[in-house]
């Protein structure tokens, strides 16, 4: 048969392309091969697709319609049915629908959430609203969040539907539920304090909180709890807020000082009492999970339940040979978590930890087992769809990289020891002391990179620390803390308190110990998202697989330790309104000029650098030459003028190269190559400047400047209205304070609030 060029020719090309495709399906076929063998943990990576579409709404500059985000759902999903028994296809679109379903939920919290947000500061405003929650503070006085019935000038669209308010005085008798008024600064919820930091402001958005402040003056109870009408669950809420404050009342009577502060944070959850040299000392140590009520605390409160119903029922045959008492303890032990959820506050990461015991429990009353891959899924999965802004909380992230890198640790030593039993008493005894070491090794290993990526810093001996006081907080504390809740309604919470106060001691002299052995913390300048993103992978790819190809998790955790430190750090930073400037020396860190009120700011900008001095060592430097209009400084061959008086604006215009703090009309200056003034500078938050590699001789040039705003994007949680709606009722004036000095027993509005430093 003859062929003709034309044919052999095509024949020829096909042969060509079949030749470079081949290996790419060979490479397929491959993987469809792994992940048929994984079929069985297909399931525990449902939360992960789904976190990746909430990630994806949370990355983005700007707010999707609502409309864009009900129809990804529907595309993915007939996306999904016409590839189904497609193979590797097939799994791809069941994982892009998840992900869309992830980010559609994420859009409805957003606008199931969405609350009016104080535009700008208001001072002396007389605010009412029914009293939430009552938290104590360390040195003085009581944060106070209020849910607003009314602030006066405020019309009811623009007015916040919850408030957070700090008050230097306590008022005796005040309770949750009592209907107060107080005159208070208020203020919208903070930004970040450079591009990328934390945003405040977004957790408030998703807590409905539109304004935070400080009191003038303790509040006025206009009418108590148990005299005002409102609804039942209402009244249930306000009932157990008062049941919390009277437990931390009787427990604080009981144990005074430090010591009474972190018990009631393990029983009730409040820890605003405790001291910030407490908190810097179980933080460096690494033990700050122990004063946060989380998995750890839930496990040891409903495990001990669960023991002691089972220890109780085998106590009589009749029972333990007729009846599920195993099943019965689940449901005891059960029920106590739920209690200890109520009283411990509902916090989301308590939520979160009860959410994970129930599911654990329940299995076991089903007859399946509790401790699995597929248990913590679908805790991770509801969470996710409930709350979706949880995953960007880093005790979120702390909490689910433990449970699932003890799970899989659980699951491999499982696997192994049914190969190779230990003899007689060498099992209980290496289970113990191993499970101790090896659970606070591994769990150490996964929070690692989500701390250094969140707080900047590493404690290097969290194993010593650990090895001390978590026997201690396991076998005496939180049994102790359990027995005081049992006894405190017959009045006989003084002896349990008293053996837990003995082990808190010895916990915080630990801490302190620990923290202050040379070298205790390591400060770890700002990580890429690429890197935390590759490590965050890479360490999902290693737990959540069972077969020999997890071990490329071990490949993309290594490649996001090799670009961590790929981010560059600017040279330039101007604070809000210009108050604060810091430049990068020679030598690579930050030298500062400006007013202590910056102090919060500088701090957080040291965090981000990975620098360990404290804000006031950073400010003697003596990189600025400043006189009574303002200051100059030389950075990387170019000069920097910040300006404080008008009358340094012409100066400026002629000589330096970045001028900062000047008017509107410094813009006009031709020789500067950037001129960020006041109005720019309070309206964009922080702005970050980052030069160019000179070449030779010649000056750098401004290769970007990046600010708070263009970080955060237009999202609703980044929205201001100019101003407030006047109400239509006439405001009366406040009295006349002039010629008074303000009360030292105030803050000043130049101190960061406590929503801040949280």
């Amino acid at each position: 048969m003859d062929v003709s060029p034309e044919s052999a020719g095509r024949e020829g090309t096909l042969a060509a392309a079949w030749r470079r495709i081949s290996p790419v399906l060979a490479q397929a076929g491959g993987l469809r091969e792994s992940l048929e063998r994984e079929r069985a943990r297909w399931f525990v990576w449902t939360p992960v697709a789904l976190g990746t579409g909430i990630a994806i709404y949370f990355a983005r500059a700007h707010e999707p319609s609502l409309w864009i985000a009900l129809a990804l759902p529907m595309m993915a999903l007939g996306l999904a049915s016409a590839s189904r028994k497609a193979g590797l296809l097939s799994i791809l679109a069941l994982g892009v629908l998840t992900a869309s379903l992830g980010f559609t939920l994420a859009k409805l919290r957003t606008e199931w959430t969405r609350a009016p947000v104080l535009g700008h500061e208001i001072r002396r405003a007389e605010v009412k609203g029914i009293v939430e929650l009552i938290e104590p503070r360390p040195a003085r006085g009581e944060r106070i969040t209020l849910r607003v019935t009314d602030i006066k000038g405020l019309a009811p669209g623009d007015r916040p539907e919850r408030v957070r308010i700090r008050v230097m005085i306590e008022r005796e008798g005040l309770k949750p539920g009592d209907l107060v008024r107080l005159r208070a600064t208020l203020r919208p919820p903070s930004v970040p304090a450079l591009p990328g930091g934390y945003d405040f402001a977004r957790t408030a958005w998703f807590q409905r909180l539109g304004a935070t402040g400080y009191a003038i003056a303790p509040a006025e109870i206009i009418a108590q709890a148990e005299a005002r009408d409102q609804s039942l669950v209402q009244n249930a809420r306000d009932a157990l807020e008062r049941l919390r404050q009277g437990i931390g009342e009787r427990i604080r009577a009981a144990v005074p000082g430090e010591t009474g502060a972190i018990a009631v944070s393990l029983i009730t959850g409040e820890r605003g009492a405790i001291t910030e040299a407490t908190n810097d000392a179980y933080r460096d140590s690494g033990l700050v999970h122990i004063l946060s009520i989380s998995g750890l605390h839930m496990v040891i409160m409903a495990g001990a339940v669960f023991a002691s119903i089972r220890i109780l029922l085998a106590a009589f045959p009749a029972i333990a040979l007729r009846f599920p008492t195993k099943k019965w303890a689940a449901a005891a032990a059960l029920a106590g978590a739920a209690s200890y959820l109520l009283i411990s506050g509902q916090s989301v990461a308590t939520q979160r930890a009860f959410l994970m015991i129930a599911i654990m429990f329940a299995a076991v009353m089903l007859d399946r087992q509790a401790l699995a891959m597929r248990n913590v899924a679908i805790a991770a999965f509801v969470v996710l769809a409930v709350m979706p802004e949880s995953l960007l909380d880093a005790g979120f992230q702390m909490s689910f990289a433990a449970v699932v890198s003890l799970i899989a640790a659980y699951e491999t030593a499982r696997s192994q020891s049914s190969e190779r039993e230990l003899a007689g008493w060498l099992r209980p005894v290496a289970f113990f002391l191993g499970g101790i070491v090896l659970s606070t090794v591994i769990a150490s290993l996964a929070v690692a990179p989500i701390g250094a990526y969140h707080f900047h810093r590493s404690q290097q001996y969290a194993l010593l620390a650990n090895l001390i006081s978590v026997p201690i907080c396991n076998l005496i504390v939180m049994p102790a803390a359990l027995l005081t809740l049992v006894m405190m309604p017959f009045g006989l919470e003084a002896l349990p308190l008293a053996i837990m106060a003995k082990g808190i001691d010895v916990m915080s002299a630990s801490a302190h110990w620990v923290a202050s052995l040379p070298g205790a913390v390591m400060h770890i300048p700002k990580i890429s998202d690429m890197s935390f993103a590759l490590m965050i992978a890479g360490g999902l790819w290693l737990t959540l697989w069972q077969t020999r190809w997890r071990m490329l998790g071990l490949a993309a955790i290594g490649a996001g330790l090799v670009v961590a430190g790929d981010d560059p750090r600017p040279d330039v930073l101007a604070g809000r309104g210009g108050e604060l400037v810091a430049l990068r020396s020679s030598d690579g860190t930050l030298a500062a000029m400006g007013s202590r009120s910056g102090s919060f700011e500088l701090t957080r900008w040291l965090e981000h650098d990975g620098d360990a001095r404290a804000p006031r060592d950073v400010m003697r430097g003596t990189a600025f030459r400043c006189d009574g209009v303002g200051c100059i400084a030389g950075v990387r061959g170019l000069t920097l003028a910040v300006e404080r008086h008008p009358s340094a604006a012409a100066e400026d215009c002629k000589k330096a190269d970045i001028v900062i703090g000047g008017s509107e009309r410094s813009r006009g200056c031709a020789h500067p190559r950037l001129v960020l003034d006041r109005a720019t500078l309070r309206r964009d938050g922080t702005h970050a400047i980052y030069l160019a590699t000179a070449q030779g001789s010649e000056k750098p040039a401004i290769e970007k400047v990046e600010t708070v705003a263009s970080r955060r994007g237009e999202r609703p949680w980044t929205e201001r209205p100019l101003r407030p709606r006047r109400a239509p009722a006439p405001v009366t004036p406040p009295e006349n304070t002039m010629g008074r000095s303000p009360s030292s027993d105030q803050p000043t509005e130049e101190m960061p609030l406590d929503d801040e430093r949280d």
